[in-house]
């Protein structure tokens, strides 16, 4: 197959080829817009696909040494507002994460720098084993890690512009079985709640919320997407906007008979304002989540969920990024984990009218 070179993105963008030099290199003197466009162009030419597209660290085996002076992988989780290793969810991962490390022998060091030119300091590729992206994460951060060939896997995200393993639960395929669940036990008004734009994870369960409606003949009711912003899925800041959504749709009489929401956080809160108005969970509305966090089977009621094998996710991170080191030249893979449905006392038939 033929190269992209620097001078085809120039052409096709009708700037010079210093400039795209610039943008690529990670240095300044390009503005963001066009840096934008420079990484845009070359992502659909094919120019981060091709090998050897960047200089590649091949001066003998990496090597991070951290305090206890064994070799390091960087754990990269820069959203530090909601992805800790406090998090019932992210935490699990990391969990994971270190487990399988210290088993192979590496240590983990983990960054929450968000910033891209403080993150290049870190970024040192002769003294880096590889990288594990957690989380969502900016493109011109992980752009910068691919331009220094540092190898890398991301875990529960993907990056359009740049080909890298990732790995993810089967998201389609396990809220898909769930739904059958609800329709087996005879419900056919259901709603997704969750904003699609939140995470790939979210967009994937979306799309498997629609596959079991279409495949078993019935019409999704719209969408809640414009309800939940971004930041309101982590901090809870959409129940006030349910809140109104459910006062709506109670006057018209067009109350669902089941909510499957995206994710348990989204589910403990409309648990909670349904029953703040009177709406018994199952008996009126059977709500469901996805990734059995540790308070799952804690609420009131205990929340039918998918459970998400979160460290395994971890673990299955590492063993793809030693795998992804000793063998570059394997093709690129998206690895879907499975995931089981886990029934508890939100769910039940719907009520008889």
């Amino acid at each position: 197959m033929k190269r992209v070179t620097m001078q085809q993105i120039a052409d096709h963008l009708g700037v010079s080829k210093f400039v795209v030099s610039k943008a690529l290199s990670g240095k300044g003197g390009v503005n963001e817009h066009t840096k934008s466009r420079v990484i845009q162009a070359a992502s659909q030419l094919g120019y981060f696909a091709q090998k050897n597209a960047y200089i590649k660290n091949n001066e003998g085996e990496p090597n991070v040494v951290g305090t206890s002076g064994m070799q390091s992988v960087i754990v990269l989780m820069p959203n530090i507002r909601f992805q800790t290793k406090d998090s019932l969810y992210w935490g699990k991962i990391m969990e994971g994460i270190s487990r399988e490390l210290e088993q192979k022998g590496l240590g983990m060091v983990i960054v929450t720098e968000s910033r891209v030119d403080s993150f290049v300091h870190v970024l040192n590729p002769s003294g880096i084993f590889g990288m594990i992206g957690v989380g969502q994460i900016d493109s011109e951060l992980l752009l910068e890690t691919h331009r220094l060939g540092i190898p890398m896997v991301l875990v529960d995200h993907e990056d359009d512009l740049i080909p890298t393993d990732t790995v993810f639960v089967n998201n389609t395929d396990a809220i898909a079985r769930l739904c059958n669940h609800l329709i087996g036990l005879g419900h056919t008004r259901l709603q997704f709640v969750g904003d699609v734009r939140f995470s790939r994870s979210f967009q994937d369960r979306w799309i498997g919320f629609r596959k079991a409606l279409e495949q078993n003949g019935l019409e999704a009711l719209k969408p809640i997407d414009p309800m939940i912003t971004l930041d309101g899925v982590d901090s809870g800041e959409f129940a006030g906007e349910f809140e109104k959504w459910l006062a709506k749709m109670k006057e018209k009489g067009q109350l669902p008979t089941a909510l499957v929401c995206a994710n348990d956080s989204i589910a403990f809160g409309v648990m909670s304002t349904l029953q703040k108005h009177g709406i018994r969970v199952p008996e009126d509305i059977s709500v469901t989540g996805f990734d059995n966090i540790d308070d799952a089977d804690r609420s009131q009621p205990a929340l039918t969920t998918v459970h998400v094998p979160k460290e395994a996710m971890g673990e299955r991170s590492v063993k793809k990024l030693l795998e992804r080191i000793q063998h570059p030249e394997l093709t690129v893979e998206k690895i879907l984990v499975s995931a089981d449905i886990v029934y508890r006392d939100s769910t039940s038939g719907p009520r008889k009218q």
